[in-house]
Protein backbone atom coordinates (compact mmCIF):
# COMPACT_ATOMS: atom_id res chain seq x y z
CA UNK A 1 0.00 0.00 0.00
CA UNK A 2 1.62 2.73 -1.25
CA UNK A 3 1.68 6.29 1.43
CA UNK A 4 -1.03 9.05 1.05
CA UNK A 5 2.18 11.34 2.84
CA UNK A 6 4.46 12.53 0.36
CA UNK A 7 8.23 11.78 0.29
CA UNK A 8 10.40 13.59 2.67
CA UNK A 9 12.48 15.14 -0.03
CA UNK A 10 14.83 18.01 -0.03
CA UNK A 11 11.96 20.17 -1.50
CA UNK A 12 9.17 18.80 0.82
CA UNK A 13 11.17 19.56 4.21
CA UNK A 14 12.15 23.17 2.77
CA UNK A 15 8.71 23.97 1.92
CA UNK A 16 7.37 23.00 5.30
CA UNK A 17 10.52 24.36 7.48
CA UNK A 18 9.65 28.17 5.94
CA UNK A 19 5.79 27.52 4.97
CA UNK A 20 3.55 29.17 7.85
CA UNK A 21 0.59 29.15 6.44
CA UNK A 22 0.38 25.20 5.78
CA UNK A 23 -0.77 23.20 8.74
CA UNK A 24 2.36 21.07 9.14
CA UNK A 25 4.72 24.43 8.50
CA UNK A 26 2.51 25.92 11.29
CA UNK A 27 2.69 23.59 14.07
CA UNK A 28 6.45 23.43 13.45
CA UNK A 29 6.94 26.83 13.47
CA UNK A 30 4.96 26.99 17.00
CA UNK A 31 7.01 24.30 18.34
CA UNK A 32 10.21 25.79 17.32
CA UNK A 33 8.82 29.08 19.37
CA UNK A 34 7.59 27.16 22.21
CA UNK A 35 10.69 25.43 22.81
CA UNK A 36 13.21 28.83 21.91
CA UNK A 37 10.52 30.52 24.95
CA UNK A 38 11.01 26.81 27.28
CA UNK A 39 14.59 27.38 26.82
CA UNK A 40 14.82 30.76 27.54
CA UNK A 41 12.36 30.22 30.88
CA UNK A 42 14.93 27.62 32.22
CA UNK A 43 18.18 29.59 31.63
CA UNK A 44 15.93 31.96 34.39
CA UNK A 45 14.92 29.25 36.39
CA UNK A 46 18.07 28.28 36.63
CA UNK A 47 19.02 31.80 38.26
CA UNK A 48 17.21 31.15 41.23
CA UNK A 49 17.96 28.68 44.11
CA UNK A 50 16.39 24.73 43.32
CA UNK A 51 16.77 21.54 44.22
CA UNK A 52 19.57 19.65 42.95
CA UNK A 53 17.58 17.25 41.67
CA UNK A 54 14.91 19.32 39.69
CA UNK A 55 18.08 21.12 38.72
CA UNK A 56 19.38 18.36 36.85
CA UNK A 57 15.72 17.87 34.49
CA UNK A 58 15.92 21.28 33.85
CA UNK A 59 19.53 20.10 32.31
CA UNK A 60 18.51 17.47 30.70
CA UNK A 61 14.92 19.15 29.20
CA UNK A 62 17.39 22.18 27.88
CA UNK A 63 20.10 19.21 26.42
CA UNK A 64 17.11 17.87 24.68
CA UNK A 65 15.98 21.04 23.12
CA UNK A 66 19.32 21.97 21.74
CA UNK A 67 19.42 18.83 20.05
CA UNK A 68 16.36 19.68 18.59
CA UNK A 69 17.71 22.54 17.35
CA UNK A 70 20.86 21.12 16.33
CA UNK A 71 18.93 18.63 14.26
CA UNK A 72 16.73 21.94 12.94
CA UNK A 73 20.19 22.99 11.38
CA UNK A 74 21.30 20.23 9.89
CA UNK A 75 18.07 19.86 7.98
CA UNK A 76 18.09 23.71 7.03
CA UNK A 77 21.40 23.19 5.50
CA UNK A 78 20.84 19.65 4.16
CA UNK A 79 18.19 21.87 2.19
CA UNK A 80 19.70 24.61 1.27
CA UNK A 81 20.83 24.75 -2.50
CA UNK A 82 23.78 27.03 -1.64
CA UNK A 83 25.67 25.56 1.15
CA UNK A 84 28.81 28.05 2.13
CA UNK A 85 26.32 31.12 1.27
CA UNK A 86 23.85 29.30 3.70
CA UNK A 87 26.13 29.25 6.74
CA UNK A 88 27.08 32.73 6.44
CA UNK A 89 23.95 33.89 6.30
CA UNK A 90 22.42 36.04 9.21
CA UNK A 91 19.66 33.43 10.24
CA UNK A 92 21.73 30.41 9.91
CA UNK A 93 24.84 31.96 12.24
CA UNK A 94 21.99 32.80 14.51
CA UNK A 95 21.02 29.07 14.74
CA UNK A 96 24.54 27.99 14.96
CA UNK A 97 25.26 30.61 17.69
CA UNK A 98 22.01 28.72 19.65
CA UNK A 99 23.53 25.39 19.60
CA UNK A 100 26.95 25.75 20.80
CA UNK A 101 26.32 25.53 24.44
CA UNK A 102 25.50 21.85 23.57
CA UNK A 103 29.36 21.70 23.20
CA UNK A 104 30.39 23.68 26.58
CA UNK A 105 31.06 20.05 28.84
CA UNK A 106 33.15 18.82 25.16
CA UNK A 107 35.37 22.01 24.49
CA UNK A 108 35.15 23.37 28.00
CA UNK A 109 35.39 27.06 26.85
CA UNK A 110 33.65 30.04 29.02
CA UNK A 111 32.26 32.00 26.34
CA UNK A 112 29.98 29.42 25.14
CA UNK A 113 28.59 29.21 28.46
CA UNK A 114 27.83 32.89 28.71
CA UNK A 115 26.17 33.03 25.53
CA UNK A 116 23.16 30.68 26.61
CA UNK A 117 20.85 33.76 26.62
CA UNK A 118 21.42 34.27 22.59
CA UNK A 119 18.99 31.49 22.35
CA UNK A 120 16.46 34.37 22.59
CA UNK A 121 17.90 35.46 18.99
CA UNK A 122 16.24 32.27 17.19
CA UNK A 123 13.04 33.98 17.54
CA UNK A 124 14.12 36.47 14.79
CA UNK A 125 13.31 34.66 12.43
CA UNK A 126 10.10 33.81 13.36
CA UNK A 127 8.73 37.18 14.04
CA UNK A 128 6.77 37.41 10.65
CA UNK A 129 5.20 34.40 11.47
CA UNK A 130 4.05 35.99 15.09
CA UNK A 131 2.29 38.73 13.50
CA UNK A 132 0.90 36.06 11.49
CA UNK A 133 -0.46 34.44 14.56
CA UNK A 134 -1.86 37.27 16.06
CA UNK A 135 -3.45 38.24 13.19
CA UNK A 136 -1.65 41.89 13.25
CA UNK A 137 -2.59 43.20 10.35
CA UNK A 138 -2.25 47.19 10.52
CA UNK A 139 1.35 48.72 9.83
CA UNK A 140 1.07 50.43 13.23
CA UNK A 141 0.27 46.93 14.65
CA UNK A 142 3.82 45.43 12.89
CA UNK A 143 5.36 48.67 13.88
CA UNK A 144 4.81 47.83 17.79
CA UNK A 145 5.38 44.16 17.77
CA UNK A 146 8.49 45.13 15.87
CA UNK A 147 9.39 47.55 18.32
CA UNK A 148 8.40 45.50 21.97
CA UNK A 149 9.94 42.29 20.14
CA UNK A 150 13.50 44.14 19.40
CA UNK A 151 13.66 45.89 23.73
CA UNK A 152 12.43 42.51 24.73
CA UNK A 153 15.19 40.48 23.02
CA UNK A 154 17.91 43.31 23.69
CA UNK A 155 17.25 43.33 27.44
CA UNK A 156 16.88 39.59 27.87
CA UNK A 157 20.50 39.50 25.96
CA UNK A 158 22.04 41.85 28.16
CA UNK A 159 20.50 40.61 31.50
CA UNK A 160 21.59 37.39 30.61
CA UNK A 161 24.99 38.47 29.55
CA UNK A 162 25.60 40.66 33.14
CA UNK A 163 24.00 38.50 34.88
CA UNK A 164 26.29 35.48 33.61
CA UNK A 165 29.94 38.08 34.28
CA UNK A 166 28.53 39.77 37.53
CA UNK A 167 26.57 36.48 39.48
CA UNK A 168 30.16 34.98 40.64
CA UNK A 169 32.23 38.06 41.72
CA UNK A 170 29.12 40.16 42.53
CA UNK A 171 26.67 37.82 44.07
CA UNK A 172 25.05 40.23 46.44
CA UNK A 173 24.19 42.93 43.50
CA UNK A 174 23.07 40.34 40.83
CA UNK A 175 21.30 37.40 42.94
CA UNK A 176 18.87 36.28 40.16
CA UNK A 177 18.04 36.98 36.75
CA UNK A 178 15.40 39.67 38.06
CA UNK A 179 18.41 41.99 39.12
CA UNK A 180 19.87 41.87 36.40
CA UNK A 181 16.94 42.87 34.23
CA UNK A 182 16.58 45.32 36.75
CA UNK A 183 20.32 46.74 36.13
CA UNK A 184 19.60 46.60 32.36
CA UNK A 185 16.46 48.64 31.95
CA UNK A 186 18.04 51.30 34.21
CA UNK A 187 21.12 51.31 32.38
CA UNK A 188 20.11 51.59 28.75
CA UNK A 189 17.06 53.81 29.61
CA UNK A 190 19.87 55.92 31.47
CA UNK A 191 18.50 56.47 34.68
CA UNK A 192 21.49 55.05 36.69
CA UNK A 193 20.04 55.17 40.18
CA UNK A 194 23.13 53.93 41.28
CA UNK A 195 21.96 51.31 43.39
CA UNK A 196 23.67 48.15 41.65
CA UNK A 197 27.23 48.41 40.24
CA UNK A 198 29.21 46.04 38.40
CA UNK A 199 32.64 45.53 39.62
CA UNK A 200 34.08 43.55 36.90
CA UNK A 201 36.02 44.30 33.67
CA UNK A 202 33.67 42.66 31.86
CA UNK A 203 30.27 44.08 33.65
CA UNK A 204 31.85 47.44 33.15
CA UNK A 205 32.30 46.98 29.60
CA UNK A 206 28.39 45.19 29.28
CA UNK A 207 27.09 48.67 30.93
CA UNK A 208 28.80 50.97 28.87
CA UNK A 209 27.26 48.76 25.63
CA UNK A 210 24.01 48.61 27.00
CA UNK A 211 24.42 52.70 27.63
CA UNK A 212 25.48 52.84 24.46
CA UNK A 213 22.51 50.55 23.04
CA UNK A 214 19.70 52.21 25.26
CA UNK A 215 21.05 56.38 23.47
CA UNK A 216 20.88 54.62 19.91
CA UNK A 217 18.16 52.26 19.84
CA UNK A 218 15.33 53.29 21.89
CA UNK A 219 15.31 56.96 20.47
CA UNK A 220 15.10 55.06 16.92
CA UNK A 221 12.61 52.82 17.88
CA UNK A 222 9.99 55.47 19.27
CA UNK A 223 10.78 57.87 16.31
CA UNK A 224 9.74 54.82 14.12
CA UNK A 225 6.81 54.42 15.77
CA UNK A 226 5.79 58.01 16.09
CA UNK A 227 6.47 58.69 12.50
CA UNK A 228 3.76 55.66 11.87
CA UNK A 229 1.39 57.51 13.77
CA UNK A 230 1.46 60.76 12.11
CA UNK A 231 1.41 59.00 8.91
CA UNK A 232 -1.85 57.14 9.75
CA UNK A 233 -3.20 60.13 11.20
CA UNK A 234 -3.16 61.88 7.69
CA UNK A 235 -5.10 58.48 6.33
CA UNK A 236 -9.03 58.05 6.58
CA UNK A 237 -11.31 54.67 6.16
CA UNK A 238 -12.69 55.47 2.57
CA UNK A 239 -13.65 51.73 1.09
CA UNK A 240 -12.97 51.00 -2.32
CA UNK A 241 -15.96 49.72 -4.10
CA UNK A 242 -13.79 47.74 -6.57
CA UNK A 243 -11.33 45.67 -4.37
CA UNK A 244 -12.48 46.90 -0.81
CA UNK A 245 -9.17 48.67 0.05
CA UNK A 246 -9.69 50.99 2.83
CA UNK A 247 -6.89 52.41 3.89
CA UNK A 248 -6.55 55.69 1.73
CA UNK A 249 -5.18 58.99 1.97
CA UNK A 250 -7.16 62.22 3.32
CA UNK A 251 -7.21 64.21 -0.11
CA UNK A 252 -7.14 60.85 -2.34
CA UNK A 253 -9.77 60.43 -5.25
CA UNK A 254 -8.78 57.12 -6.85
CA UNK A 255 -7.89 53.96 -5.31
CA UNK A 256 -3.70 53.30 -5.15
CA UNK A 257 -4.55 49.39 -5.73
CA UNK A 258 -6.81 49.66 -8.81
CA UNK A 259 -7.56 53.05 -9.73
CA UNK A 260 -11.12 53.00 -8.90
CA UNK A 261 -12.87 56.26 -8.36
CA UNK A 262 -13.55 56.66 -4.74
Amino acid sequence: MKSILPAPTKKNISFYLEDIENPIGKAFNLIIIFLILLSSAIFVAKTYSISDKFLLRLELINDIILVFFAVEYLLRFWCAKQKIKFIFSFFSLIDLFAILPIFTDVLNISFIRIIRCFLILKLIRFLKFKIYIFNITTEDGRIFARILFTLFTIIFIFSGLIYQVEHRVNPESFKTFLDAVYFSVVTMTTVGFGDVIPISEKGRLLTVLMILTGISLIPSQLGDLIKQLIKTANKQEKVCSNCGFYYHDIDAKFCKICGTEL
